[in-house]
């Protein structure tokens, strides 16, 4: 039985740049790097490539594989030629069936055979397969809790209790990053006091295609306040960036598990609905009165046929003789109801002091996010792997 080969990072079309079984370096294996089991040479270049492409090295056993690299290994993909090897090793997640024949009604036999959970067939499974790979190398666990804020008025507060959600998130020691996908509005970093920090904003992400590293993307960002901002750029350019960028970068924001929360703008367009299919929850403000309940339930119908769980928050205020209170108004827009947004006491000093909206654990806002969050996520894990 041979040693394990490792590959390198420039793979193409042609024949493996592997190094040769006893190389020296040959058993480096990068840590997230998968098991590929091929003695089909073109399907081995096929599988290279796409490794290169997902930013990792593959550890490649041409032979049967070995009880501990078989076991070690976060994800096994197995080429359709070494079926009769893998036959009979234990069964394990995460390991991947490959083919580049089309029109093989056998694939899925073989892959119960080897207990592979998915058979696919190479080329037009490429980007699912680039994905799971680069997925892997970045120790990707579940999709980090996606919570999206829309003002159903202007000057709704919707800035305001992203940012203090954000801000609670972070304290509760799970890993958040913070989207602002207005791009008309003032800009999130301004409002965390933030503007002149470093890192990238909107702009530098317009021509962003297929996959965004989260890892990458995280790294790139102003962390402000325990959390990362992904914010406008302060040049005044506004120019929309193409929804495909949306996508690809709101897809690696949620890649790392934790939270992401996303101020939203108030219109659908290709780009908001993007953002809006990534959301696992909207928060929907509506204040009280009959003109903005009339607006949000404007919003609200133009949002619900891409966001399926939106509930209704309630900002505190004076409410119109004999009209309804917070959890009336919910029930008028056929909304859950998410609770009343209590006022914070000094919120325009405090932000013209630099200080963000919910900066204060104790606070009135603070409360209210850190209660959302409990019953949201009460048991969810910090980045440290403890609960909250």
């Amino acid at each position: 039985m041979g040693r394990d080969t490792t590959t390198g990072r420039g793979g193409g079309r042609g024949r493996s740049t592997a190094p040769a079984r006893g190389a020296p370096g040959a058993d480096r294996t990068e840590p997230g790097a998968p098991l590929v089991l091929t003695e089909d040479p073109d399907l081995l270049d096929d599988l290279l490539r796409l490794c290169a492409a997902a930013g990792t090295r593959a550890a490649v056993r041409p032979g049967p594989p070995d009880t501990a690299g078989w076991e070690s290994a976060p994800l096994v993909i197995v080429g359709d030629d070494a079926v009769p090897r893998v036959r009979g090793a234990a069964r394990r997640p995460d390991v991947l069936l490959v083919s580049r024949a089309p029109d093989d009604p056998g694939r899925w036999r073989r892959a119960v055979e080897v207990g592979a959970h998915h058979a696919l067939l190479l080329p037009q499974d490429e980007p699912w397969l680039v994905d799971r790979i680069a997925d892997v190398a970045e120790g990707a666990g579940r999709p980090a809790l996606t919570v999206g804020v829309l003002g159903g008025t202007g000057g709704a507060g919707a800035s305001t209790l992203a940012c203090a959600l954000a801000l609670a998130s972070a304290r509760r020691g799970r890993r958040t990053l913070l989207v602002d996908a207005d791009p008309l509005g003032g800009g999130l970093d301004v409002l965390l006091g933030g503007e002149a920090a470093e890192g990238l904003r909107w702009p530098a992400f317009a021509g962003s295609r297929g996959r965004v590293g989260g890892g990458a993307l995280e790294e790139a960002l102003p962390a402000l306040h325990g959390l990362r901002v992904l914010s406008w750029g302060r040049d005044g350019d506004a120019a929309p960036v193409p929804p495909d960028a949306v996508r690809a970068v709101l897809a690696a924001a949620r890649r790392r598990d934790g939270t992401v929360v996303v101020d939203l703008p108030r219109r659908v367009d290709a780009g908001a609905a993007q953002v809006l299919a990534q959301l696992d929850l909207g928060l929907l403000l509506v204040p009280c009165g009959l003109r903005p309940v009339a607006a949000a339930g404007r919003m609200a119908t133009a949002v619900r046929p891409v966001l399926r769980d939106l509930r209704a928050v309630v900002p505190a205020g004076r409410r119109p003789p004999g009209g309804p209170d917070g959890a009336g108004t919910a029930r008028l827009l056929d909304l859950p109801y998410a609770g009343e947004l209590p006022r914070e006491p000094g919120l325009r000093t405090a932000r013209e002091a630099g200080r963000p909206p919910g900066h204060d654990p104790r606070g009135p806002l603070a409360r209210f996010c850190a209660a959302f969050w409990e019953r949201v996520a009460p048991a969810a894990p910090g980045p440290d792997g403890a609960g909250a």
